[in-house]
Formats: structure tokens, sequence, C-alpha cells
């Protein structure tokens, strides 16, 4: 359980040693955000996509912090995309799925018969 001292700390102002526990995370928002709005998200990463949305990426110290941060972009009325947990060796770009779409399979999900 945090301590009221932890849990009242910013991502920026935790060691790399406690890095290495702190889960990372990328939200992602509708829209453009301007590198204002960096100082906002204690220090996590800001990075604006070409498919129209922002990217915040980083340490997130506990849940508490997490929820912090989702309230503030409720707050600013920024709308919400995705949440997603990385894993602490994952890299910052998820990687691609395979194409599944046109795989032939002989698993007949429905139970019928040719």
């Amino acid at each position: 359980m945090p301590t009221d001292e932890t849990a009242a700390r910013t991502t920026s102002e935790i060691s790399t040693a406690e890095r290495r526990c702190v889960l990372q995370y990328e939200i992602r928002v509708d829209g453009h955000l301007g590198s204002r709005w960096a100082d906002w998200f204690d220090g996590l990463s800001l990075t604006n996509e070409d498919d129209g949305t922002s990217l915040i990426s980083g340490p997130v110290v506990d849940q508490a912090a997490l929820h912090g941060l989702l309230a503030k972009l409720r707050d600013l009325g920024i709308p919400l995309v995705s949440v997603i947990q990385l894993s602490v060796d994952a890299p910052a770009e998820p990687a691609e799925l395979p194409d599944l779409r046109n795989s032939q399979s002989s698993h007949n999900p429905s139970g019928a018969t040719s």
C-alpha cells in the first residue's frame, strides 16, 4: 500500500530504481495537444500522431496516479481514446499483429458441416 508521501509524488520525482518497478502506460486522446500541455502531465512524454490523436506515455507510479491523470483529462474535456498498460520490456511501439482476415482455417465455430 503506497504511503501518502508516495502517492503525492509526480512521475518526474521518482528515482531510476523506482522506475524499474513502475508500470508504463500509453494514454491516447483525441486531437493534437500543443507542447504547452506537457507540463500538465507530470513529466510524461507527449507525442502528436499522424492519425489526429495525441499519445501521452511514460511511467505512472501507481493506480492513484493513473486515476488522477485520467481525471485531469476528463476535467479538461479531452476525449479519451485508449489506455494501454505496457509490460516492463515492451517496446514503445506495439508489435504489428498478423492479418488473420484471409487465413484459411478448418475450424468451423458454428458447427455446421459442408
